[in-house]
């Protein structure tokens, strides 16, 4: 009921220009409804406040109804609401999870929605889990490689796990996808918010393996001088 509900919803907010640019920001094939994102994030508070009373499992199996959609507006809205009740979450809740990256993370709005907030808040909470992030790590799915680094960023800019950030870096070092790459090159461009010097430091150690769009992205907010040494081929 409450999923009818919603789509009438969207239907009344489609926007058929936004539709139409927003297929531009991906290179693989995106099911886009064609309704703006704060429009979509208002529809997921209105009806997050019929639901969130209800215990943790019911939520979970109605969001993964809303994934299962396949659509991202009906992601957003799911992403949105585990978000919402991460006080409920438990260390169990990790394999089911990483089962959502497997089955419904398929783009990278999805995948860094998802990681760098529910997924990220977890493991942060549950240091104890972030060692099973390397078998996403060594996946041959590029998005799981993607969500492996990008799941770190929640915990780096709260100054946690500095040493897992690197050891996540290694692994992927020299990934040959572009968007891992970018990913765990964000994951390091946030470390360097709170420990640039050890990031520099990492950067400088590993720069001959490291390809460039990765590097690029971890020395983006640092000083010009710093830029220059990691860039040089020296």
């Amino acid at each position: 009921m409450i999923i009818s509900e919603i789509t009438k919803e969207l239907n009344q907010n489609i926007d058929c220009a936004y539709k139409e640019g927003a297929t531009k920001f991906f290179k693989e094939e995106v099911k886009i409804y064609g309704v703006r994102i704060p429009i979509v994030r208002a529809i997921a508070r209105k009806y997050f406040q019929k639901i969130k009373n209800w215990e943790k499992k019911k939520i979970f199996s109605l969001c993964e109804k809303l994934l299962k959609k396949d659509y991202d507006v009906y992601r957003t809205i799911a992403f949105d609401w585990i978000y919402k009740i991460k006080q409920k979450f438990v260390k169990k809740d990790y394999d089911l999870f990483e089962g959502w990256v497997k089955k419904y993370v398929t783009n990278w709005a999805a995948c860094d929605d998802f990681c760098t907030h529910s997924f990220g808040y977890l493991v942060t909470e549950n240091p104890e889990l972030l060692p099973k992030l390397r078998t996403m790590a060594k996946s041959k799915n590029l998005w799981e490689r993607r969500a492996a680094a990008v799941t770190l960023i929640h915990p780096v800019k709260r100054k946690k796990h500095l040493d897992k950030v690197f050891e996540m870096a290694k692994i992927l070092l020299k990934d040959e996808e572009d968007m891992v790459r970018k990913g765990y090159g964000w994951m390091l461009k946030e470390a360097a918010n709170h420990y640039q010097k050890e990031v520099f430091n990492f950067v400088m150690k590993n720069k001959k393996e490291m390809p460039r769009t990765a590097l690029r992205y971890a020395i983006e907010k640092m000083p010009v001088s710093l830029k220059k040494k990691a860039m040089s081929k020296n």
